[in-house]
């Protein structure tokens, strides 16, 4: 594996011996082109891309600073395009491939309290849809993996701060790192579209699609509890 993130010693923690350690931050749009390059010529091909560098903006999309929503669309939207059109040219030439775009359940339901956040990964989940159209004559395949909470420092990091009851954990459906990953893999192994983790997620995916309003005002009133303006939602 070449494994990218932008501090090399918790990279090196996890490398294994055979393992290429790149230290890159794709927020900066040049690093994306070199991060594929050093993984060809160190591999000679790329088999799966694993779009995985992700962040968030915690605050009212009426209200989001321009700065703090044009750097997560940076990271989380066009960091993830422009590997996918970097390492296309190479799985065409082998005539097989996988792209994985790790998205979010918040790609399938637009949460309140990160509207932004779900907007990123509605384009995500778009963007891999249309790339399993378009490559598909190339033997190129494309996932988009909508994981719920995960247990990782994603909160921590959050831009703007995290929202209220943010590092609170033992919620229903949370999942650990190792459970999504696993879920990764099997996703590829099988050539699913789309994998949702935990599986109950999806009970509210459906939900949303046949009952649009009862979701919205669920999700409403969680916004209430999850935000810094404690004004109560009218009935």
């Amino acid at each position: 594996m070449a494994l990218v993130a932008r501090t090399e010693s918790r990279l090196k923690a996890l490398a294994r011996p055979e393992d290429l350690v790149i230290t890159a931050d794709l927020a900066d749009p040049p690093s994306r082109s070199t991060v594929v390059a050093q993984a060809l010529a160190h591999f000679g091909r790329i088999d799966i891309l694993i779009n995985n560098a992700g962040l968030g903006v915690s605050a009212p999309a009426w209200r989001a600073p321009d700065e703090q929503v044009r750097y997560m669309f940076e990271v989380n939207f066009f960091a993830a395009l422009e590997l996918i059109q970097a390492v296309v040219p190479a799985m065409k030439k082998q005539r097989s491939g996988m792209i994985v775009n790790v998205g979010s359940t918040a790609g399938k339901i637009a949460m309140p309290w990160f509207t932004l956040y779900s907007a990123t990964k509605f384009a995500l989940g778009a963007l891999t849809n249309g790339l399993r159209m378009e490559l598909a004559h190339h033997g190129i395949r494309a996932l988009i993996v909508c994981p719920g909470f995960v247990r990782t420092e994603f909160h921590r990091h959050v831009l703007g701060g995290p929202p209220n009851g943010a590092e609170r954990r033992g919620r229903p459906g949370e999942v650990t790192a190792e459970e999504c990953a696993q879920a990764i893999m099997d996703g590829i192994e099988r050539n699913k579209r789309t994998v949702v983790i935990p599986r109950i997620a999806w009970a509210l995916i459906v939900a949303s699609r046949l009952f649009p309003v009862t979701v919205d005002n669920i999700l409403r009133r969680a916004n209430w509890f999850m935000s810094e303006e404690q004004e109560p939602p009218q009935p």
